[in-house]
């Protein structure tokens, strides 16, 4: 594959293009397309690979035998998913990973990546390493979704996000990655509450929005 579709995206961080061009035939890659809805992993599934977004977006989703739905994360292009499962390889998946629109996804096997730091290539050193840094920033995005779901009310978790998201777009004007349903199910709320509750925040001159557009009002 070209190594210029990888060379940004945290794995490959401070590797040569040829240390790229050896990891991914390490790492035995392969590209797959997924269309919008589609499942690229299930729970139950076991996986010895990692997954790369080279375009598109997944959803990280929880849904229980009683039809429902928690989204935990959402992964945007050149973002990674299912690292801890691929690393461990026999680990059952608890989650599924579903294409949030067209996408295409780079596989890398990762199971017997750490077994392989003493081999002579150093991009194995490096892609470990890097390994270490994507794990770190999943657990911040996880801490991040539990610190919004934890408060009491729709309103509190909706300002919750909305301010993480002012934090990390520096601007008012915010693109959320969700649609309503998507949003309530992160929020872990019923839809039509969230509906509600957006609507009243609107009326109260706290935000304004027009579908996943949001702007979050001077007061």
């Amino acid at each position: 594959m070209d190594v210029k579709k990888v060379l940004n995206t945290v794995i490959f961080n401070g590797m040569t293009d040829g240390e790229i061009e050896a990891a991914l035939k390490g790492l035995k890659a392969s590209e797959k397309k997924y269309g919008k809805g589609e499942a690229i992993f299930l729970a139950g599934d076991t996986t010895s690979r990692m997954g790369l977004v080279l375009s598109g977006s997944v959803t990280i989703e929880s849904n229980d035998v009683w039809g429902n739905r928690m989204i935990l994360s959402h992964v945007e292009e050149d973002g990674f998913f299912a690292e801890t499962y691929g690393l461990l390889g026999d680990e059952i998946m608890l989650v599924d990973v579903i294409a949030n629109e067209d996408s295409e996804i780079l596989f890398l096997t990762v199971k017997n990546l750490t077994s392989k730091v003493s081999d002579e290539g150093t991009w194995v050193i490096k892609a470990v390493s890097n390994l270490l840094s994507i794990s770190a920033q999943k657990n911040l995005m996880l801490s991040g979704r539990s610190f919004h779901t934890s408060p009491k009310t729709i309103r509190d978790r909706v300002m919750s996000y909305l301010n993480s998201l002012y934090i990390k777009q520096k601007s008012r004007e915010i693109v959320i990655p969700f649609d309503r349903q998507q949003l309530a199910d992160y929020l872990n709320v019923e839809r039509t509450a969230l509906s509600k509750e957006l609507g009243k925040m609107r009326d109260d001159g706290l935000i304004s929005f027009k579908k996943n557009r949001f702007t979050i009002e001077e007061q």
